[in-house]
């Protein structure tokens, strides 16, 4: 949810026709987010001046109007600072007047991106709105524009820097966030923050770095320092933080050529890596409680925190933030020759599980190498049990493989919803072994539920996609699922690479027992068929275009399926909501007959789950529930079943491994929801009130 990006460069002649266009492609790159409004703003024609574009709706809209106007495109700049945003709404209905960039005043003085939720902006808005201050818009991010104004007019004469101001504002905040400040009293500076919301700086000069790292400056032990203050006291709200604080280390990083010289240089400030990677590769990952500092073509990186402050992961008490490579390309995040992304990413599912498994199964001698967790094995083997954790599809994958862990390791697993573990407030133990799952490795309840694992000092294990999320670098240690960048909301991709990562892990740790070799080389012979086998589902493409026909006038789809299954219809009936609208349920064929069954009748379409394996016979009942009571079900089955009554619809695939192949069946209902929503006229990229990201709670 929301996109920040921001595009900072000294001694770079840059046409205001290329920073636009620079803006606009950088919040196109993150689209995929979810939003609904987006804006931008650039330096004016005389100093000191912004010029803003606001539009509700699409990226396109916004260039549109950008094209439309009178502004001067053709003035060039030495050195800019100009910011823009992609916005979901969460404080006040999509608007122009409610579109980021937020500004303080009038004038201007102080310019706001924010990603995330300001919980205490009622409580700051009557406090300023009492010192007489007006408010233009319904957001939250207003009055952290308006409070960095109040600080800067009550404290001008301390000739405050920018870092210290924006330190200020943030000692008074609670909530989740990242921000982009700009200031009129600071020209051609940025200062950039986080807290909760993921946020990255992008670096690009002409020659080569002389270091791939920045110093970071830690506040000290300073009576007069604030870091203490706490929002709900009267006496703090709204105070400034020293002048000059003592820091531990100050030598931060001026990005000079070999000959000492000041160079040109470039600075893309955005939340998601796809914005940046069409112009640089070379990324800073900021952590939580991060402030960074772009001005005269230096990059300084301070804490809002002290380095001695408790409850801080090892990350953020590093003495550097290393400037890393992105492996990602561009190619990668373009549709290419489909016509959404999701569809893209449907097909591309055969190969996305080769890269999960590439370098870590070996065919030949049937075993499993995952290098991320093999210094942990045996503390993993030895827990008492195990619980994984997760939000939407990442929590259906861990249902999916939970059989199969319980079975291969004989240890118990539990499976958490994040927000649920988190209100529960769960007992976990020193000799819990705890999985969190997230595609983005950014999702907010997932994060918060790490962090409250890891003061109770279980072993955290992440399963990730994102390399340099929050989750990967916070986890003890953990799996990478390589299954390429995610573009559209509807994670496809996501869930069938985390379901191979997890088996994988469920594999690795059953190496140690004899007994179960039969079994674990019966797997791993499945995953060697296992892309083949999804080319041959994704060829039913245009079977389930004409499927969708027939159902897509219905107003509800139920779902059913038991065992290995049940996770399955539950995934099925989360992307036909998410994409196409329809209310779909995902129903255990066990609990048929403790309420469900009085939904069907002839009118109910339902989708019932009959592939072989130990549970068919016990489905097969279930089947005769429902068509007793005049339901005319689809039935998903394998390929060469006979045992499916003759004129039921069916949809066929290849039969594999009883624990694979919920991998196989979920990819029709992947494509049956696709076809559903272009029917029904639904935007699949872009679902309504949906984030493809969710960093807050």
């Amino acid at each position: 949810m929301c996109g920040i990006f921001g595009y900072c460069s000294f001694l770079k002649e840059k046409s205001r026709k290329e920073v636009l266009e620079i803006l606009c492609a950088g919040l196109a790159r993150q689209e995929y987010r979810g939003y609904d409004s987006a804006g931008l703003c650039v330096d004016g024609d005389k100093p000191g001046t912004v010029v803003f574009f606001k539009e509700v709706g699409k990226v396109a809209g916004l260039r549109k109007k950008i094209a439309t106007s009178a502004l001067n495109v053709d003035k060039s700049f030495i050195s800019q600072v100009s910011i823009a945003h992609t916005r979901w709404a969460t404080h006040g209905p999509p608007s122009e007047i409610n579109c980021h960039p937020i500004r303080s005043d009038p004038d201007s003085d102080f310019v706001v991106v924010h990603n995330g939720i300001v919980t205490n902006s009622a409580e700051l808005r009557l406090v300023l709105q009492k010192r007489g201050f007006k408010f233009e818009t319904e957001t939250d991010t207003e009055a952290v524009a308006i409070l960095t104004k109040y600080v800067y007019d009550t404290h001008h004469d301390k000739e405050l820097t920018f870092t210290a101001l924006v330190k200020a504002v943030l000692k008074e905040l609670e909530g989740s966030f990242a921000f982009v400040f700009r200031s009129r009293h600071y020209p051609n500076e940025v200062v950039t923050a986080r807290r909760g919301s993921p946020l990255l700086i992008g670096v690009k000069t002409d020659k080569k770095l002389k270091v791939d790292f920045v110093d970071v400056e830690f506040a000290g032990q300073d009576n007069t320092d604030s870091s203490n203050l706490r929002p709900t006291s009267p006496n703090s709200l709204l105070a400034v933080p020293s002048a000059n604080p003592k820091v531990l280390r100050t030598q931060s990083r001026a990005f000079m050529s070999e000959d000492g010289l000041p160079q040109p240089i470039e600075f893309f400030i955005a939340s998601d890596a796809a914005a940046i990677v069409e112009h640089t590769k070379r990324v800073l990952y900021l952590e939580d409680d991060d402030i960074a500092h772009i001005a005269e073509g230096e990059l300084h990186i301070h804490r809002i925190r002290r380095k001695e402050e408790g409850d801080q992961t090892p990350n953020q008490i590093a003495a550097t933030r290393t400037i890393e490579t992105l492996e990602l390309e561009i190619a990668a995040i373009m549709k290419g020759n489909f016509d959404t992304f999701m569809q893209k990413e449907i097909y591309e599912q055969p190969e996305s599980v080769v890269n999960t498994m590439r370098g870590r199964v070996n065919f030949d001698a049937n075993k499993i190498t995952l290098g991320g967790l093999r210094a942990y094995l045996p503390i993993m083997r030895r827990c008492r049990r195990m619980v994984f954790i997760a939000c939407g599809t990442s929590y259906h994958s861990c249902l999916a493989t939970r059989a199969i862990f319980e079975e291969l390791t004989e240890i118990p697993v539990g499976v958490e919803l994040a927000s649920d573990f988190l209100d529960r407030k769960t007992p976990i133990f020193r000799d819990d072994v705890v999985v969190f799952l997230s595609q983005s490795g950014e999702t907010a309840d997932t994060i918060l539920a790490l962090r409250y694992c890891m003061e109770r000092g279980a072993l955290c294990v992440g399963v990730v996609n994102t390399v340099g999320s929050t989750l990967s670098r916070e986890t003890h240690c953990g799996v990478h699922i390589n299954a390429g960048p995610e573009v559209g909301v509807a994670s496809t991709k996501a869930y069938t690479s985390q379901y191979v990562a997890l088996l994988m892990i469920a594999l690795q740790l059953s190496e140690d027992r004899i007994s179960f070799t039969e079994r674990r080389n019966q797997i791993i012979d499945g995953l060697h068929a296992l892309p083949g086998q999804i080319k041959k589902v994704l060829e039913l493409d245009s079977q389930l275009q004409q499927l969708a026909a027939t159902v897509s006038q219905n107003k509800s789809l139920l779902l059913m399926g038991r065992g290995y299954q049940y996770a399955t219809c539950l995934e099925g009936a989360l992307k036909i909501k998410e994409i196409s609208y329809m209310h779909s349920e995902g129903i255990l064929a066990g609990e048929l007959k403790h309420g469900p069954l009085a939904l069907v009748d002839e009118n109910m379409p339902v989708i019932i789950i009959m592939t072989q394996d130990s549970l068919y016979p016990k489905v097969q009942s279930a089947f005769a529930q429902i068509t007793a009571r005049k339901a005319q079900p689809i039935v998903l089955c394998n390929e060469g079943d006979e045992g499916i009554p003759a004129g039921s619809k069916t949809i066929r695939v290849p039969r594999t491994v009883d624990c694979l192949q919920g991998l196989l069946n979920i990819i029709p209902l992947q494509i049956l929801s696709y076809h559903l929503a272009v029917k029904n006229g639904c935007d699949v990229d872009f679902p309504r009130n949906l984030a493809k990201s969710v960093t807050v709670e």
